[in-house]
């Protein structure tokens, strides 16, 4: 027998009551943190990870922590290679927030949902999240919806990843962690001057707080002789090595 048809649980009204209070709920009992869309710049198709890849942008947005107790997972573990940290969370964050926040970037791998692989930075832990996993149907169809995300995350080992997201606290980690040997360039490389980071915010940072002139070295032209260059006699005074008067040991040529 067919349910009563005078109980309808999938209206649009209600369906939009529905996510207006989960959304107020996420605004009271939720946490401010920042979304960072991964951009990918030379994706490897073996291994499923990009080792150039970056975070150029931020977006702030109520998210719910689901684990009240503290963080999942195996936590610290003692290992071959010494101690490793395991922290798992879950986020909760309202799917027509996110649409209406973060789906338009164009970094983002889809725009159907948060995507696996982009980051969750948490101010209360100053830690950063990495997005193992997006469950997309808990809780399941109520009132024939599905209001929210669930974002199973664990803590990102920073690998010199680029964060340019113009959040100071959170670029401060590329300043402070990164082991990248282009992470400060010289900006000056010719003339006259001073260098300076290339990457300055503000004031400039100079490095050499001095003035100096640059040259380059002339390498010898080939068969040039060293003194000419030098200004010595180093290849007039030495001993000669070479004697070009025996003949062709390789041929049958006299004169060679």
């Amino acid at each position: 027998m067919p349910t009563n048809v005078y109980f309808d649980t999938g209206t649009t009204s209600e369906q939009r009551l529905y996510e207006d209070i989960i959304i107020e709920q996420l605004k009271i009992y939720g946490q401010d943190v920042y979304y960072l869309p991964r951009k990918l710049a030379n994706k490897d198709t073996i291994f499923g990870e990009d080792p150039a890849s970056s975070f150029d942008d931020s977006y702030i947005i109520e998210m719910y922590v689901d684990n009240s107790d503290g963080y999942m997972g195996e936590q610290e573990i003692i290992k071959k290679f010494g101690l490793e940290l395991r922290d798992d969370i879950t986020f909760i964050v309202s799917k027509l927030r996110w649409e209406t926040l973060i789906s338009n970037n164009t970094d983002l791998q889809t725009s159907l949902r948060p995507n696996e692989g982009d980051l969750v930075y948490f101010p209360t832990t100053n830690a950063f999240f990495e997005i193992q996993f997006v469950e997309h149907e808990a809780p399941f169809y109520q009132q024939s919806a599905l209001p929210v995300y669930k974002l199973s995350c664990t803590k990102w080992e920073y690998a010199s990843e680029r964060l340019d997201t113009g959040i100071t606290k959170i670029d401060a980690t590329e300043d402070d962690l990164s082991t990248d040997t282009m992470q400060f360039q010289f900006a000056l490389e010719n003339e006259t001057g001073s260098f300076v980071i290339e990457s300055s915010i503000g004031a400039i940072d100079y490095l050499i707080n001095e003035d100096f002139t640059m040259a380059t070295q002339q390498p010898v032209d080939s068969g040039q002789a060293f003194e000419t260059a030098a200004g010595t006699t180093t290849s007039s005074t030495a001993d000669d090595i070479l004697d070009f008067s025996e003949r062709n040991p390789f041929g049958e040529v006299d004169d060679y």
